[in-house]
């Protein structure tokens, strides 16, 4: 008998095959991530479709993603988008920009993404200063411990209708514990608490599993 994460993962492969377009270019995205040393870290292809999915039902026309790594995740946003649609996305590893950067010509999205390098809240704080407008999408997925700050500025860069989603917000459970000294832990629950004050968005979260074990999202709707 399987354990269960094995089952699990048998689940998410049964998903995929019936209900994901074999596509031998994210197939080679994520081929290409392995080869550079990057962590084995990008979403499932169930929660990359999730999030293409999103996109689509919201009509988004622009997307911020906060954590791009290999730019897996945001080839499956940027392929949500409209012709005139533009998604950028946030990286603080110069190599990891670089794969991206390769990837996402691969999948031929270049011409709406635009990877800008270095630490998320000094880049969010340039486009402030910049004048960038809001977002009709946003997608909180990089380092845990600045979760709270990353919220704090995704409302900023909203408009009334954004949605936000925020990726690994259960950590197989561990979010329960409050004398957790995991800097990660702390920063979801931090999350968690931050939403809960917050009378902009409305929210919820859902626990998920799969191929990528035991965690969750989150998905709120900025209201004002």
């Amino acid at each position: 008998m399987m354990n269960q994460a094995a089952v699990w993962s048998k689940v998410d492969q049964y998903i995929a095959e019936r209900l994901i377009e074999q596509d031998v270019i994210l197939d080679n995205v994520l081929t290409n991530n392995q080869e550079a040393g990057l962590p084995v870290i990008d979403v499932s292809q169930a929660q990359g479709k999730f999030l293409n999915l999103l996109v689509r039902l919201h009509g988004s026309k622009r997307i911020l993603e906060i954590g791009t790594l290999g730019g897996y995740s945001t080839i499956w946003l940027a392929r949500a988008l409209p012709s005139n649609g533009q998604l950028v996305t946030l990286e603080l590893d110069p190599h990891h920009a670089q794969i991206a950067a390769a990837n996402l010509a691969l999948a031929q999205v270049q011409d709406k993404v635009e990877i800008r390098v270095g630490e998320a809240l000094q880049q969010l704080a340039l486009m402030r200063d910049e004048g960038v407008e809001a977002f009709d999408f946003i997608f909180i997925d990089a380092d845990k411990p600045n979760n709270p700050a990353y919220l704090k500025w995704a409302l900023h860069f909203s408009h009334p209708g954004t949605v936000i989603v925020g990726d690994n917000v259960v950590r197989g459970g561990e979010v329960l514990d409050e004398n957790n000294p995991d800097p990660r832990v702390i920063g979801v629950r931090q999350f968690y608490d931050l939403l809960a004050e917050e009378s902009r968005i409305t929210a919820t979260a859902i626990q998920t599993v799969g191929s990528k074990g035991y965690d969750g999202f989150m998905i709120g709707l900025v209201t004002r």
